[in-house]
């Protein structure tokens, strides 16, 4: 049987992977540049300088910014940060007990203060003399902003807590149950210790998201010397008919702030090389 004329086979057409992921690079490069050239040439540039970077309203804020508004702001989160990784920790040790009783209060509540809004809790702790005549909570306007936070807080770190002390391998406790520690001994001195060098990056993350919560204090209606960053800021633009001071309340929590999110990263790097 005579051989058949082989078929040619058809040339490959279309672009390597390569090159259709040069090609969509520099797409985006090119719709970002245009994005950037219709922002330049339509934003009314002085129009915006003049109700958000006015100069002689910025220099009002000063010194008032810093020594009032970023202290209290930070008065207000490491308060509240101490009493949510208190409490957190506290939550998650229930939340891990064999005692049936404390892992159902544990879960009520870090299911009840995760699903409110941090704005809620806040309102309710202003009608707490109304719902509990006489009573006043500790600090006055610092103890209500640093109650707020660090009940809201706690929800949180309580997973993050739950999560490290979970991880902490049984076996460290079994080793210290075999020199003779007690069960309560262990916990405390072998597992919880371990537990918490775990979580620091995710709770460094926690106090910076604390500091920005910190904003909610203005609804507890405070003013003058306990005023934080943004009844601050709020509070200068009402005066001046400007928003300079939002803005510039704005670049002190970014001051602030992305130095700790940095921070947070780098730890959670070196974390995951050290694993």
């Amino acid at each position: 049987m005579a051989d058949q004329p082989k078929t040619a086979e058809p040339a490959r057409s279309g672009l390597s992977p390569r090159k259709k992921q040069q090609i969509s690079r520099g797409v985006q490069y090119v719709v970002l540049a245009v994005a950037l050239i219709a922002l330049v040439l339509y934003a009314d540039w002085g129009s915006l300088a003049q109700n958000f970077a006015k100069p002689d309203v910025a220099s009002a804020a000063l010194p008032d910014l810093f020594t009032i508004a970023l202290r209290n702001t930070v008065i207000y989160a490491v308060g509240g940060f101490a009493f949510s990784f208190v409490l957190g920790l506290l939550l998650a040790l229930m939340r891990l007990s064999q005692v049936r009783p404390y892992r159902w209060v544990a879960i009520v509540y870090v299911e009840i203060f995760r699903g409110l809004p941090a704005l809620l809790i806040f309102l309710m702790i202003t009608f707490l003399p109304l719902a509990l005549p006489g009573f006043q909570v500790p600090g006055g306007t610092y103890g209500q902003g640093i109650l707020g936070l660090g009940l809201v807080g706690a929800a949180y770190q309580a997973e993050v807590f739950r999560a490290g002390l979970q991880a902490v391998p049984k076996g460290q406790t079994e080793a210290a149950r075999s020199l003779g520690m007690s069960a309560t001994r262990a916990q405390v001195t072998v597992v919880i210790p371990q537990a918490v060098r775990m979580v620091i990056p995710p709770t460094t993350n926690q106090f910076v998201a604390l500091l920005k919560d910190s904003s909610l204090v203005l609804f507890l209606g405070v003013s003058g010397e306990y005023v934080e960053l943004a009844k601050f800021g709020n509070d200068l633009a009402s005066q001046y008919a400007n928003a300079t001071p939002i803005m510039v309340a704005g670049v002190t929590y970014l001051i602030v702030t992305i130095p700790l999110g940095y921070l947070a990263s780098r730890l959670e790097g070196r974390k995951r090389r050290v694993g």
